[in-house]
């Protein structure tokens, strides 16, 4: 059935197509997506980092839109990426965490979590498929980590991408990376950058879409050995200070202005759509993403807001910004306009086209932005409060200037105005009761209407 079903929807998109591309004058873009591993909110100049250096990036992202309030739909790396690639709700696909939901000792887990998926399901309509079927070349650079190969999900190039999150190390060999070095000390993120370079090359005149995903910026930290040097004594910033990890940001920059040299230089730019993120927050003994709270598994901003610009010479005015909240689930039907496509028919898709506000056209229809995480992620720190876990199950939703986090253990609440702190400092749950029912009751029906459960089965091996 699942054959089928895709096989209608190759027919759709097909038609779609022809009838959007009848003036051969006005060619469909090109498109990119970034989308960074674990890099956070402030890890970029762009975002007021001073101690990173990202000129290529921030170059990129003072031509077209920046989002300062834009989110990972999950907290961590594989459910983030399921949800962009499909567009969707993690109750949608099932995929919650990375590996099993029983994370931590059990014997500190109150609750029986869900059972994770930790593959995407095949008869799960991609964005690569969508814009495949519609008459893109389309490739995968870099970390997939979905299932065994991009191959099966609508790329026509695969680079390096595999089931495995992070690579052995980024010098030879790379271990999980079917990637072969061409020199015993070359960086996994140069050679990744090489191979996109020739895919692009290789693409003529056809219209392409570059999923472009480095392995960079997650562990291993491993310097790039020779800017190690011009990062020794510089002075920490913002809590942000750590030299590998550094030179790893400098170097994926260098890495990025490779290719948009090779896009000016074939004058692809010009016709390019280009969304750059981040699949979830930094990692917090790693860099810090101060004011935000918290980072990287993490449901506290720390760990969702993320780095975005949007890039389309000529449609985005460059040297803009936008505060409207925006997820990485608006990216599939946003593409699809860029791209001249409708909608695939019979898929559901959670995000919203946010193309009026890339183009000035007028604004988005406000809606709540909603997590959902029945798992166990360990790995506490003091900004989650929480030595043992990152995340304990619960879910969250963000309406308005207003947060709402609830933890199914004990049923606690925890409310933020998000508009005067920030840093979510104090918990606003019995202060403002009638804002706390009103976003327990949106988060409640959201819940039921995808049919997900509050966690309520004990863990008998619990230990209090």
């Amino acid at each position: 059935m699942a054959g089928i079903y895709k096989y209608f929807q190759f027919i759709f998109l097909i038609l779609i197509a022809a009838c959007n591309n009848t003036d051969h004058n006005t060619p469909r873009p090109n498109i990119l997506l970034i989308n960074i591993d674990d890099m956070g909110w402030r890890d970029v100049g762009f975002m007021g980092s001073e101690f990173y250096e990202t000129p290529v990036i921030d170059k990129l992202a003072a031509g077209g839109m920046i989002f300062t309030e834009a989110y990972a739909s999950a907290a961590n790396c594989a459910p983030s990426r399921a949800c962009m690639m499909s567009g969707q709700w993690t109750p949608r696909h099932g995929i919650y965490t990375v590996g099993s939901s029983e994370r931590g000792k059990s014997r500190d887990r109150k609750l029986i979590p869900v059972k994770n998926n930790t593959v995407l399901a095949d008869s799960c309509y991609t964005l690569a498929e969508a814009l495949h079927d519609a008459g893109y070349m389309t490739c995968h650079a870099g970390k997939w980590h979905l299932t065994e190969s991009p191959l099966t999900q609508g790329f026509d190039v695969n680079i390096g991408g595999c089931e495995a999150g992070n690579p052995g190390s980024y010098y030879p060999p790379y271990k999980n990376v079917p990637l072969e070095a061409p020199a015993d000390d070359y960086y996994l993120t140069n050679l990744i950058m090489d191979k996109v370079l020739e895919f692009v090359e290789s693409t003529g005149d056809k219209p392409f879409f570059l999923y472009y995903s480095p392995y960079a910026v997650h562990t291993p930290l491993q310097p790039v050995n020779q800017l190690v040097t011009k990062y020794i004594d510089r002075k920490e910033w913002n809590g942000q200070n750590n030299i590998e990890y550094a030179t790893m940001i400098e170097n994926l920059d260098t890495q990025i202005g490779r290719l948009i040299g090779l896009l000016e230089s074939e004058d692809k730019l010009d016709n390019i759509f280009i969304i750059f993120t981040s699949d979830n927050g930094g990692v917090y003994s790693i860099t810090k993403q101060w004011p935000l709270r918290a980072g990287k598994g993490s449901y506290y901003e720390g760990g969702i807001r993320e780095p975005m610009f949007v890039f389309w010479k000529g449609k985005i005015k460059a040297g803009t910004s936008s505060e409207t909240p925006v997820s990485n689930l608006d990216f599939y039907p946003t593409i699809l306009e860029a791209a001249g496509l409708e909608y695939p028919e019979g898929k559901t898709l959670d995000g919203q086209n946010i193309m009026p506000i890339l183009t000035g056209s007028g604004s988005v229809e406000e809606r709540p932005l909603f997590w959902y995480f029945p798992v166990y992620l360990e790995g506490g720190n003091r900004e989650t409060q929480d030595p043992i876990f990152r995340t304990r199950p619960g879910s969250a939703v963000r309406y308005g200037d207003w947060k709402l986090i609830e933890y199914f253990e004990n049923g606690d609440l925890e409310l933020y105005n998000l508009s005067d702190d920030i840093s979510e400092k104090i918990n606003r749950a019995f202060m403002e009761e009638d804002k706390l029912d009103e976003l327990y009751e949106i988060l409640n029906t959201w819940r039921l209407e995808l049919n997900v459960p509050v966690l309520s089965e004990q863990n008998p091996d619990y230990k209090n």
